[in-house]
């Protein structure tokens, strides 16, 4: 009996669902944080009746066929690439990107991560660094003698240093576009590495078209929407029980012929 394993189909795909869902709620207040959705597809069909046949030899031909689908697959988990709402902090070193890019970030092997977390701060070399360690990339270098940092819109990073009237440039940060964020892997740790599938990074300067603003002193919040994640749960839930009901009628129904046998 084909639904039975029809409606297997549906319990894990189901179950995935729920598992998306679980760590969108899990991430609801993790900085930078992409929701993601479980997209699913059909699978391969059974043809009882082939459509657009002749019915009999030179005659009308058969209008509408016979195919019966044997279940769901699944067929992309996509992370959603909205801007989160920002947070002020207060915090000299926290940035926020207003629009699309990317923080570049160098990963332990030296090859370039993309992260939208921007809690950043200094390694004892004066570096700015993510909260785990990682350079920012270009790299800049915090005096120990400077009493501010300012980061403006653009990216471009300035420094006061005790006793100079002038503000010292400090160096100018770069963010990073694709052609499709949903095509990025995510590594955890809030971080992205390239892939085919999202194309080569367009690094450019904040600001410029195209590109985010940098806003210090602010956070991006998570975009998990708390409301929407409790109406996906609810559907989710909903849909494994239908599925499961199914395979008790078929257990059902074959249970009535195995007892017929009898």
């Amino acid at each position: 009996m084909k639904a039975l394993a029809i409606a297997a189909t549906g319990m894990n795909a189901q179950q995935l669902n729920l598992e998306v869902i679980a760590n969108n709620i899990a991430n609801i207040n993790t900085t930078g944080f992409k929701r993601a959705r479980a997209e699913f597809s059909d699978l391969l069909y059974q043809v009882e009746r082939l459509e657009g046949v002749p019915n009999r030899a030179n005659q009308a031909v058969v209008p509408e066929g016979a195919s019966i689908g044997l279940g769901v697959k699944t067929s992309a988990i996509r992370n959603l690439h909205v801007q989160g709402s920002l947070t002020s902090t207060g915090n000299k070193f926290d940035l926020a990107l207003s629009g699309p890019g990317w923080f570049q970030i160098e990963g332990t092997d030296g090859q370039t991560l993309y992260s939208r977390a921007g809690s950043f701060n200094t390694n004892a070399n004066g570096e700015l660094v993510t909260a785990d360690g990682y350079n920012v990339v270009p790299d800049i270098v915090i005096p120990e003698d400077a009493v501010e940092v300012i980061v403006n819109k653009s990216g471009q990073v300035f420094a006061r240093i005790d006793g100079q009237l002038d503000l010292e440039d400090l160096g100018q940060l770069s963010i990073a576009t694709f052609a499709n964020e949903a095509g990025l892997a995510p590594l955890g740790d809030n971080l992205f590495r390239e892939t085919e599938a999202s194309g080569q990074a367009n690094v450019g300067i904040p600001g410029d078209p195209g590109f985010a603003t940098v806003e210090q002193g602010y956070l991006e919040d998570s975009n998990v929407d708390p409301v929407k994640e409790i109406t996906q749960l609810i559907s989710a839930q909903r849909a494994y029980e239908m599925n499961s009901k199914v395979i008790k009628a078929a257990d059902e129904m074959a249970a009535v012929i195995t007892q017929n046998i009898r």
